[in-house]
């Protein structure tokens, strides 16, 4: 596919679609597309708000409000050196990022290390998740163990070479690779933008912190199953079933098994599974927040 804006324009575009606002003294950048009710839709490395960027232009069509938060040290938000830049700490970020964009109930989308994170998030504040939808991640986080492509960002020295080896060259291998089963089909101007909001601003040393402090603690894989068990919401899990890293028939059974769901929505797709199946994965969210309203008026009939 030919190129028809640069990697410039497509940031410069995704920017104008969203809107910055403050958290605890950090500029965050927040896409936020359409009105009605809110979808969190959390992402996960190395990637920012921009891998939603389809899933969240279907979700304001069908009449809901979609919205993605970068994290700190992810995309266009800032890069603190002194954030706590640990799973739990991410959560209690989130939800005040929700509290200031006034979002009192939500929908909630999760994927990647977004998975622990929004788990997290979602126990403690039960009583504000609508229902929760579950994309490529993991839950057991004491047995987890990153896949091969992502193990040597764990190590000093090694992790910082690789990460400069991760340019407009490498990258859009590993993509299709690991991410999508066509990428021909994304412009690859697009595929380029996930590498300069990566390292955008401090050359990715946010993301190597995250990738050096991960929980594993039998305490924090519980209040991930709290956010899966005996829930107030509906929860559904969708998977990218060609997704070498965390694969259907390993991580999405345990999501099955723990969080007891009859089934999985497997797609044709691989990691990031919102390049290729937005329009499956925004009806499925759009599915399960309908039928929460059809379960509220039989109640009330």
């Amino acid at each position: 596919m030919a190129n028809t804006r640069s990697i410039a324009e497509v940031i410069r575009a995704h920017e104008t679609s969203g809107r910055y606002f403050m958290v605890d003294g950090i500029k965050t950048f927040a896409l936020s597309l359409g009105r009605g009710e809110p979808v969190l839709c959390m992402h996960g490395v190395p990637a920012s708000s921009f891998v939603y960027r389809k899933v969240l232009k279907s979700l304001a069509k069908k009449g809901y409000k979609g919205v993605s938060i970068d994290l700190p040290g992810f995309g266009l938000s800032d890069r603190p050196d002194d954030f706590d830049y640990s799973f739990s700490g991410f959560a209690d970020f989130i939800f005040k990022a929700a509290t200031t964009l006034k979002l009192k109930k939500f929908h909630l989308v999760v994927h990647d290390i977004g998975g622990p994170i929004g788990f997290a998030m979602a126990a403690r504040h039960r009583s504000k998740i609508l229902s929760l939808t579950i994309l490529n991640t993991w839950i057991d986080v004491v047995n987890f163990r990153k896949p091969t492509v992502m193990k040597p960002f764990e190590k000093r020295v090694l992790g910082e070479a690789e990460l400069k080896l991760m340019n407009h060259l490498t990258w859009p291998v590993m993509f299709k690779n690991m991410g999508v089963l066509k990428s021909g089909l994304i412009p690859s101007e697009e595929v380029n933008a996930y590498v300069d909001l990566l390292k955008r601003k401090d050359e990715g040393k946010a993301f190597l912190k995250v990738m050096r402090n991960y929980d594993h603690s039998i305490a924090f894989r519980d209040l991930c199953y709290h956010a899966v068990q005996n829930t107030p919401y509906p929860v559904q899990a969708i998977w990218g079933g060609k997704d070498p890293g965390l694969p259907l028939e390993t991580f999405g059974k345990e999501v099955k098994e723990i969080a007891g769901l009859q089934e999985i929505h497997s797609l044709p797709a691989r990691h990031f599974l919102q390049e290729e199946a937005w329009l499956s994965i925004a009806d499925l969210i759009v599915e399960q927040a309908k039928s929460i309203h059809l379960q509220k008026l039989k109640k009330e009939v």
